[in-house]
C-alpha cells in the first residue's frame, strides 16, 4: 500500500483540512511472517520492545519471537489466553508493563491491538501491528474501543506506524473471522449515510475526498466477497488492505465517521448488556454485520417517506435510564448533556428530508442485496448467530443511540415520531 499515494490524493484538499496520518509502512505479502523484525528495521522501529499477543494469534504466528531475536530485538512479552475483550484495566497493564521499553508490537487482531493502540497512547511509544486475520477494521485506526466497567467508549490512541500481513495466515485465518471482516467493512455504507445526514443537518465536518476512499474500499471487498471464505492468499490480501484503507481514512477525517455509523453502536450496546452480566459477545464483525442488516431494512423504509413533520425529541430521560440500567446510565447521562438533537432545527430537517432519502438510496444497498452478499461470505445474518436475545435486540434498537454523542438516523427517528420499538429481526 502506498501511503504517500494516499496523501498526495487528499492533498489541498476542497474540505479545507491538512489530512495526515502516522502510518509509515504497511507491508502485506506472502511469508512476511519470517521479515518482521527486518521490516520493522527497515523503518525504524525501535529495538527495545513489548510484544503483546495471544494464544491463538502468538499459535498462528509461529516463529515471529526467533525471527525479532535474530535481528536484534529485545522484548518482553505478555501473552494472554484468549483476548476477546478490550478493558481498561488491560490497558493499565500494558501500560505499566511498557515503560520501560520504546515500542509496542501487538501480534494479533480486534481486542489485541486495541489495548495496544491505547496504552501506546497513554504512555507515548511507538507502536507497530503484525496482523493475524482480516476480521475486522481497525488494524489503522488511531481510536481504541475500550469498555470501562461495561460501558464501551472509543478512546483516541495511536496510530500504528507499522502494519506487517502474512498473506499466508490471512488466507489460513478461520472462515469465522474472514467473514466478521467482511460484515465490519460492508458496515461502511451505514457509516457514509449517518456521517451524511449529521453535515447536511448540523453542519459537521464531511471530506468527500475521505468517504470516496471509504466506497472504494467498500467497493474493492464487495467485488472479493465470493472469495471470502476461500484459503486464497490474493483474496486475504486484498481483503486486508481494504480494511487497513478503511482504518486510514478515519485518521485523515480526525473521526470514526468514515468507518462506522449506528450499526457499531448497536454492537456496543449488545456487548456492554452482555459484559454486565459477565459474558463475552461474538465477534465485533459478526455483530457489526447483523446490526448492519437491521440498519438498512430500517433506512430504506424511512426512505419511503414522502414528507415528515419534524419537532424537538421529547424524551422520557426516566425511561431511557432505566433501559440502561445503574451501572451504565451515568456514563450515558454525560454523552447526552446536553443533547445531541439540540443542533438540529426541526424546519432544516424537514427541508432535508428529499435529500436524505436520496443519501439512503445512494450510499445504502438494499436489505436483499446486502443478504445476498452475506450469504456468499458465510456472515452472520440473524441474532441467534451472535446468541443476541430477542429482548436484547428490541432493547438495543430503541436505546442504543443515546450511547453516543452522534447524530444518526435511527437517533433523529426521535424527532419525527418515527416507531422506536420495532426490531426488524
Amino acid at each position: 500500500m502506498d501511503i504517500g499515494q494516499i496523501l498526495k490524493s487528499t492533498a489541498n484538499c476542497p474540505c479545507g483540512r491538512n489530512h495526515t496520518v502516522d502510518v509509515k509502512a504497511v507491508e502485506i505479502g506472502s511469508g512476511l511472517l519470517n521479515k518482521v523484525g527486518e521490516i520493522l528495521e527497515k523503518h525504524g522501529f525501535p529495538k527495545k520492545i513489548l510484544v503483546v499477543s495471544d494464544n491463538n494469534a502468538l499459535r498462528v504466528s509461529k516463529g515471529i519471537l526467533d525471527n525479532l531475536m535474530e535481528c536484534g530485538f529485545v522484548f518482553d512479552a505478555r501473552v494472554f489466553q484468549n483476548q476477546r475483550t478490550a478493558d481498561i484495566t488491560e490497558v493499565e497493564e500494558i501500560e505499566a508493563l511498557c515503560k520501560n521499553v520504546d515500542g509496542v508490537l501487538a501480534v494479533g487482531t480486534g481486542s489485541v491491538d486495541d489495548i495496544c493502540r491505547y496504552a501506546a497512547a497513554r504512555q507515548n511509544k511507538r507502536f507497530a501491528i503484525f496482523g493475524t486475520a482480516p476480521s475486522m477494521d481497525g488494524y489503522a485506526s488511531d481510536g481504541s474501543p475500550i469498555t470501562f466497567g461495561s460501558f464501551k467508549l472509543t478512546c483516541q490512541a495511536k496510530q500504528p506506524e507499522i502494519i506487517i500481513a502474512d498473506t499466508k495466515i490471512l488466507a489460513e485465518a478461520p472462515v469465522e473471522l474472514k467473514s466478521a471482516g467482511f460484515g465490519d467493512m460492508i458496515a461502511k455504507c451505514v457509516g457514509l449515510v449517518d456521517w451524511r445526514v449529521s453535515n447536511i443537518l448540523t453542519g459537521e465536518y464531511y471530506c468527500e475526498n475521505i468517504a470516496n476512499l471509504t466506497r472504494e474500499a467498500v467497493k474493492r471487498i464487495t467485488a472479493l466477497a465470493d472469495k471470502v471464505t476461500l484459503n486464497n492468499e490474493k483474496a486475504a490480501g486484498a481483503i486486508m488492505e481494504s480494511l487497513i484503507f478503511t482504518g486510514i481514512a478515519m485518521k485523515l477525517a480526525g473521526t470514526s465517521r468514515p468507518a462506522s455509523g449506528c450499526e457499531h453502536i448497536i454492537s456496543h450496546f449488545w456487548e456492554s448488556k452482555k459484559l454486565e452480566q459477565g459474558l463475552i459477545s461474538d465477534f465485533h464483525g459478526k455483530k457489526v454485520g447483523v446490526a448492519t442488516l437491521m440498519v438498512a431494512k430500517e433506512y430504506h423504509k424511512m426512505a419511503q417517506l414522502e414528507s415528515i413533520k419534524a419537532h424537538k425529541e421529547n424524551i422520557d430521560w426516566k425511561e431511557i435510564e432505566q433501559a440502561y440500567g445503574e451501572n451504565l446510565a451515568p456514563e450515558m447521562l454525560k454523552l447526552n448533556t446536553p443533547t445531541v438533537t439540540d443542533e438540529v432545527d426541526p424546519a432544516v430537517f424537514e427541508e432535508k428530508w428529499q435529500e436524505i432519502r436520496q443519501i439512503i438510496r445512494d450510499e445504502l444497498p438494499t436489505y436483499e442485496e446486502l443478504m445476498k452478499l452475506f450469504k456468499l461470505t458465510g456472515a452472520a445474518t440473524t441474532i441467534e448467530e451472535i446468541a443476541v436475545s430477542p429482548e436484547l435486540c428490541k432493547l438495543a434498537y430503541k436505546y442504543h443511540p443515546f450511547m453516543r454523542r452522534r447524530i444518526s438516523l435511527m437517533r433523529l427517528r426521535w424527532m419525527f415520531d418515527y416507531p422506536t420499538e420495532y426490531c426488524p429481526q
